[in-house]
């Protein structure tokens, strides 16, 4: 066999050689746009597949699902490497606008970039499924009710409500836990996936994500900057006022000579959404308002009925009614037999018509507005379903995760009334504990959206070693949320597991760009609908008007560059927190009141790990 195959190569050397030698004809328009046909095609059917299968993965989490949805995203990113190189040729050529978009696209579709080999590929992928999964099986079981063990959307639920410090605490660290075993594996993934980056062109996955916003990648890191510096004054503001109130509550369990706040007592798992703790800051002379997790639990509304009303909310706006087969195939509960994946999703799986929910509702307001965020994807799906495969994206991500939340500002006294969730619209005196509850959750989150992809960002780029993968995480998170560790920490956690999108590789400066947009979007549907008053007080239910300018973005899909996008919803073309600012100033201008003496900022520490 040895003797034939030299003598196989022998023969066809020199014709292949000739050939070689040849001049080669340069590529055509027709001949990218008929590969770009194909690619679309094939991705497009590829994509369904791992969209099958990462729905079983998800939602019936065993080894050979996990498996079968690593093989199913082997094959995506495979074959979308390998048509990235093979486009390559046409990169050159004068090709019509969309095009050359398109091929754009697809060359910034992967946010997690495979090597080209074989091997390395299917390691990665193995990887990465194995790191979605122990998030997944995560639990923590409490020393004191064994064998009693909880899932992550049972501790926030367990969080939001519990007020012992030292429970607190517990449950805290113990979730925490989940994430030490996958500190190896992540670093491995980032290893393999960086390799992936390169090959396509990019220094490292960082830059390719911030590829993604049609700007250089270090004018997108400077962007993100930049509107964490309008906001970060009011942000201040808050943080302030809090520590202040949580205080009081607890005394030394959270007062801290460097001013910041112990992660463990803001009401939710990561410090995140502060909305939880509302009741322990509230202004003591508020007027009564309404509870809306105490409507919803006292009329026993299921999990059906809470996202009925949010499909109600955007078919208000003109929007069609869900498909029958949405209501047939989604997750809305955790179900008791098996383990799931809990964390809120929603799902494309077919580019058409089979979109679907996946989530575990309590009767909560969280959860509340939770339905309506995940349901603006829903409707963002099947607004461009008849665009091109390429173009059936948000303008960017940060688009995407915007629109629901958009809807969800104008979840209002006034909207409560019309779908009969309360009966009394309560007094303008009310207005600031309700921006003040909101400000809990969206001004809150805003430092903690801009550190996670921050710290993967360093890590891409190696900036930030394995070995200080944990120091790295605190510090930013001292640096921009002003929040410590309520317990010692070592280089032996790997708390940014702990956190979903970390282990599932889920880029996240969308969340911090979707919290300014929202507001920028909200702002141009309430002027839309000729709305004159407060912008807090808008509600843009039932405007039609408002509808045609949303479906009208909507459908653009990712067509056209986000500024486009933007200016097409909004009048402006660049982003621009002074919505945010306008709609929170009110509370702004009282929690400068409020914090007349007081220390504003905090002190972070020279090495979070070290004890204090």
């Amino acid at each position: 066999m040895a003797m034939r195959r030299n003598i196989l190569h022998s023969i066809f050397l020199l014709p292949l050689m000739a050939v070689s030698a040849l001049p080669q004809r340069p590529p055509t328009v027709a001949e990218a746009q008929a590969f770009m046909n194909r690619a679309e095609a094939e991705l497009l059917r590829l994509g369904i597949a791992g969209q099958r299968a990462e729905w079983v993965a998800e939602t019936y989490i065993t080894d050979d699902t996990q498996l079968l949805t690593a093989a199913a995203n082997e094959q995506i990113i495979k074959r979308t490497t390998e048509l990235v190189n093979e486009g390559r040729k046409f990169e050159s050529l004068p090709l019509p606008p969309d095009l050359k978009r398109k091929f754009l696209l697809l060359k910034l579709s992967l946010s997690m970039p495979a090597p080209n080999n074989p091997k390395l590929r299917e390691e990665l992928t193995q990887v990465s499924s194995s790191l979605g999964a122990d998030y997944g099986k995560g639990k923590y079981c409490p020393a004191d009710e064994k064998p009693k063990c909880y899932g992550i959307d049972d501790l926030e639920e367990k969080m939001a409500k519990l007020r012992d410090p030292k429970k607190l605490q517990d449950m805290w660290a113990g979730w925490q836990k989940v994430g030490a075993p996958m500190k190896d594996r992540y670093a491995r993934f980032a290893e393999l996936s960086n390799a992936g980056a390169k090959e396509l062109g990019f220094a490292d996955t960082g830059v390719l994500w911030r590829s993604n916003y049609d700007m250089p990648p270090e004018a997108f890191s400077a962007e993100m900057e930049r509107l964490w510096t309008q906001v970060e004054p009011l942000y201040k503001e808050l943080h302030a006022y809090t520590r202040r109130q949580l205080v009081k509550k607890y005394g030394a369990a959270a007062e801290r000579k460097d001013g910041m706040i112990p992660a463990h007592l803001l009401g939710n798992m990561w410090a995140q959404e502060w909305g939880n703790i509302y009741d322990m800051v509230a202004p003591p002379s508020a007027p009564a308002t309404y509870d809306l997790t105490q409507i919803l639990q006292s009329r026993k509304k299921s999990p059906k009925e809470v996202v009925q009303y949010g499909e109600g909310f955007f078919k208000s706006l003109g929007f069609p009614a869900l498909p029958a087969s949405f209501w047939e195939k989604s997750q809305f509960t955790r179900p008791a037999d098996r383990d799931v994946v809990c964390h809120a999703s929603a799902w494309d799986i077919d580019t058409q018509d089979d979109v679907r929910l996946k989530v575990c509702i309590h009767d909560t307001a969280d959860d509340f507005l939770t339905v309506h965020h995940e349901l603006g994807h829903i409707f963002y799906y099947l607004s461009y379903k008849k665009l091109p495969p390429m173009f059936q994206g948000g303008a960017n991500d940060g688009f995407h995760e915007a629109i629901g939340d958009s809807i969800a500002l104008s979840i209002t006294p006034e909207y409560l009334k019309k779908i009969g969730l309360i009966e009394q619209v309560p007094p303008p005196a009310a207005d600031l504990p309700l921006l003040l509850k909101q400000a809990l959750d969206k001004i809150a989150f805003l430092p903690f959206g801009l550190m996670i992809d921050k710290w993967r960002w360093e890590v891409f780029s190696g900036q930030v070693k394995p070995a200080g993968y944990n120091r790295s995480w605190w510090q930013l998170r001292e640096k921009y949320q002003g929040v410590a560790p309520p317990v010692d920490r070592t280089e032996a956690d790997f708390d940014p597991g702990a956190k979903y999108h970390i282990p599932s590789n889920t880029p996240y400066a969308r969340y911090f760009l979707a919290a300014v947009y929202q507001f920028q979007f909200y702002r141009a549907m309430c002027r839309e609908a000729g709305y004159k008053g407060p912008l807090n007080r808008c509600s843009v239910f039932g405007s039609a008007a408002a509808g045609r300018k949303l479906q009208a973005m909507l459908a653009m899909g990712q067509s056209k560059p986000w500024p486009e996008a933007l200016k097409a919803m909004t009048g402006e073309d660049r982003a621009d927190a002074a919505a945010m600012v306008e709609y929170f100033q009110p509370l702004l201008d009282w929690l400068k009141q409020q914090n007349k003496g007081e220390k504003i900022g905090w002190t972070p520490a020279a090495d979070p790990l070290k004890a204090r």
